[in-house]
């Protein structure tokens, strides 16, 4: 059996305790709408999922850039982000698209790391136009 997995999450349920299922989805909430507001600056960023109850996360495209650029071009700067179809590809499809960027928040981010994106993002916008 997984011993040490076990253990572990046990530590991870009793720091989540610790911290409190409302603050957390309060500060992620938080970032969310941080976030989307620093993203909406950019006029050939179109964020993909608006539904009103979602989670702490963002997917996008930029228009004539590819997410694996993006991608690389943030990792360069320090920002760790997700991209490719993330085994959604019927929603892909939905959206025409062949890939996003999907940036996460959670507790352990803050509102520097979304500076940090969008400043990133901005190295991509002159690298691309």
């Amino acid at each position: 059996p997984n011993i040490a997995g076990g253990i572990a999450m046990a530590t991870a349920l009793d720091y989540i305790e610790t911290i409190g299922f409302d603050r957390i989805a309060a500060h992620e909430a938080d970032l969310l709408g941080y976030a989307t507001k620093r993203l909406s600056e950019f006029n050939s960023l179109q964020v993909l999922g608006t539904a009103p109850e979602k989670t702490a996360l963002i997917s996008f495209v930029m228009n004539g850039t590819h997410p694996h650029d993006i991608g690389t071009i943030l990792d360069r700067q320090g920002v760790a982000v997700r991209v490719g179809h993330h085994c959604a590809q019927p929603i892909m499809d939905r959206f025409d698209v062949s890939g996003t960027v999907r940036a996460s928040f959670g507790i352990y981010n803050d509102r520097a790391d979304v500076d940090r994106l969008v400043a990133g993002l901005k190295k991509v916008m002159d690298i691309f136009g």
